[in-house]
């Protein structure tokens, strides 16, 4: 009987709902729960899943929009900053790992052909997986994250040589073997020089249209478009998919529609991901590992500890300190989906028997698995590694940020100096108010200081470092980046020593509003209401009421922690961007009919208060009255506007009706 493609779609679905739901309650990334999921289903599994080339290719589009959304993270500028890491670090890690991979699979007694495809295959990581672990913990902007990343970029370009040159070393392949990688490398320089063209020549101005329309829908269906597009024009010159992608990224990334396209992408993105990785681990045969395990063991003790203590070493030669170095050897110490690419090359053209191919498959998903950890425990495990000379870094760092502020008094404390941190230092200098800020992002810290700004690398979280700026002559500490966890960390060092310095915490919305005033946050500011607020006033002051009212207004709303602001009446779906709270507070409509036993009852009877549901508003008669007294009767006809959680809600408009 033949598989319709759309019922192994189905089960994939219903695998990456059940894996990511455990994971999720195990604390642990979804990544490991795709792969075994594949494992179990896959062909040589229970037999669930089945090869498929419409799977495979939305397995491949996963990996295209997450190079896409990579691209958006790196500006021009700084992609080019970093042509040392990609050409020469790059370079260097593939050239020894292929070395490295060619002289163990010779060992195995594997041909010198195959083995130059094995080494190539072993040389290669996984950009999936590490990059979406490295976005996750916010460690892609770090110095060994943006290393990392200049490495897989190099490693995705290698890719297309090694598929030049398999066929050619199977005998297939006329002449020398140097032409056709020219070739492949003119097609490269030609890609980049497209891609680039199209960047600053089309897509601004594409998008600028598309945007003039106001549809969302034209908006995302334009974004998916640039994205393939991309992808099937280096695909077309011999190219990798990702590497489009990648490039169409980079060039959107520096318009002012990055946001808003991160955000239409990343739900397709997580999907197709998540497919990815089940494909993956549906290429593993599990029936053959009692036979191979020891071979695959060893292959794995490679990929780990051989190329990371490889990958370490050549970023320490390239001039990094040593934790960065670690840290960067670990992240990537795993094979990759583009070894699969060239493993299945190789297998066609019969470089090696299908034993070998399983051997180095299994150890390739084996280190693939191992690598959520690697990547989770990095820092830990290099600062234990290290720990003498990360405290005496972190100790001169203590002290050159000591050295040049102890002079302040009564200054500001900007934890982040991205838009927002900045924005606020423009303020502060036209009053002429000194402040320090902290950052993580050094190419940042390097154009902010040669500037002549107060700015400093370094861990705001950090108690120390936060007492070296002068912590307890300060004025007032603000928290200007939106990343929960690290504002309640801040707030834990704050408090200990200084309960009555006020702190200023941004975030994106009112979910953690609760959570951050408990922990001793003085003011939370959420973007989204603020937003509102500031709307707000430019509408009221454009139809001529006078400005102390509005003052008056917006006073209210701040002093009662936004909550005449924090309910909505959500519909089917809400804005772009926006979002409801888990268990935040909802508006909600109940009509009263003749019937309702609530009719002829006051509020106070109801029993709503004590159940967290408020009346907010009730309309009587076209008239809408605000905070109704406890003493309201209520009438037929009546429409009252209750404020709460849904689950309140749904048991007050049951109160309300049914009795």
């Amino acid at each position: 009987m033949q598989i319709h493609p759309l019922q192994d779609f189905l089960v994939l679905l219903a695998l990456a709902v059940v894996a990511v739901a455990l994971l999720r309650r195990a604390h642990l990334p979804p990544v490991l729960g795709y792969l075994l999921a594949g494992v179990l289903a896959g062909p040589h599994g229970l037999g669930w899943i089945h090869e498929s080339a419409a799977l495979e290719l939305l397995a491949e589009i996963g990996v295209v929009f997450l190079l896409f959304t990579i691209g958006l993270e790196f500006s021009l500028p700084q992609f080019l900053a970093m042509r040392r890491t990609v050409v020469g670090l790059g370079g260097a890690q593939v050239v020894l790992g292929t070395a490295a991979g060619t002289g163990i699979a010779l060992l195995y007694g594997v041909s010198w052909e195959g083995a130059v495809v094995v080494g190539g295959a072993l040389a290669l990581s996984s950009t999936a997986i590490v990059v979406k672990q490295l976005a996750d913990q916010l460690e892609l902007q770090s110095r060994h994250g943006r290393t990392a990343v200049g490495i897989l970029l190099f490693q995705d370009l290698a890719v297309v040589p090694f598929l030049v040159l398999i066929p050619i070393l199977a005998g297939n392949g006329a002449g020398s073997m140097w032409w056709p990688i020219l070739l492949a490398l003119l097609k490269g320089v030609l890609a980049l020089a497209v891609m680039f063209a199209l960047g600053r020549y089309a897509l601004r101005p594409l998008f600028r249209e598309v945007t003039r329309t106001h549809s969302a829908e034209l908006f995302t269906l334009t974004v998916l478009m640039v994205a393939l597009a991309a992808a099937w024009i280096t695909h077309e010159l011999g190219l990798s998919l990702a590497l489009g992608a990648f490039l169409a990224g980079l060039m959107l990334g520096e318009t002012e529609f990055r946001h808003q396209i991160e955000a239409d992408i990343r739900p397709f993105r997580d999907v197709l991901l998540g497919l990815f990785f089940i494909t993956i681990g549906a290429r593993l045969d599990i029936f053959q590992l009692p036979e191979i395990w020891p071979q695959v063991l060893a292959l794995v003790g490679f990929l780990v500890l051989g190329k990371g203590l490889l990958v370490a070493a050549l970023t320490r030669v390239a001039g990094n300190e040593a934790g960065v170095a670690v840290r960067t050897g670990m992240v990537l110490a795993q094979g990759g989906e583009f070894g699969f690419a060239l493993l299945a090359l190789a297998m066609k053209h019969e470089l090696f028997d299908p034993a070998t191919s399983q051997v180095v498959l299994t150890a390739v998903v084996v280190s693939m698995a191992l690598t959520p950890f690697l990547v989770r425990y990095n820092g830990a495990f290099a600062k234990g590694l290290l720990h003498r000379s990360y405290l005496q870094r972190r100790t001169e760092r203590q002290r050159e940020v000591a050295e040049e502020t102890h002079q302040l008094r009564d200054h500001i404390i900007l934890c982040g100096y991205g838009r927002v941190g900045q924005n606020l230092a423009k303020f502060l200098r036209d009053e002429a108010q000194e402040y320090v800020a902290l950052d993580l992002d050094p190419i940042r810290i390097r154009d902010a200081r040669d500037a002549g700004e107060r700015v400093f690398y370094g861990d705001a979280t950090h108690r120390d470092l936060l007492e070296a700026a002068g912590l307890g002559r300060a004025r007032a500490l603000v928290v200007t980046f939106d990343d929960v966890n690290a504002a309640l960390r801040i707030l834990e060092r704050v408090r200990g020593e200084h309960p009555d310095l006020p702190v200023l915490v941004r975030t994106r919305d009112d979910t953690y509003m609760e959570e951050l005033s408990e922990a001793g946050a003085t003011e939370v500011l959420p973007e989204s209401l603020e937003a509102s607020l500031m709307l707000a006033t430019e509408l009221l002051l454009t139809l001529g009421v006078p400005t102390g009212e509005v003052m008056r207004l917006l006073e209210n709303a701040r002093s009662s922690g936004y909550r005449q602001l924090r309910g909505l009446f959500t519909g089917a779906e809400l804005d772009a961007g926006e979002r409801v709270p888990a268990g935040g507070e909802r508006l909600h409509t109940v009509l009263l009919p003749a019937d309702a036993p609530s009719v002829g009852r006051r509020l106070a009877e109801l029993g709503l208060e004590e159940q967290g549901v408020q009346v907010s508003a009730v309309r009587r008669g076209g008239i809408r009255g605000e905070e109704p007294t406890p003493n309201l009767e209520l009438r037929e006809g009546d429409a009252l506007v209750l404020r709460g959680p849904s689950e309140r809600l749904a048991w007050a408009e049951k109160r309300l009706l049914g009795g």
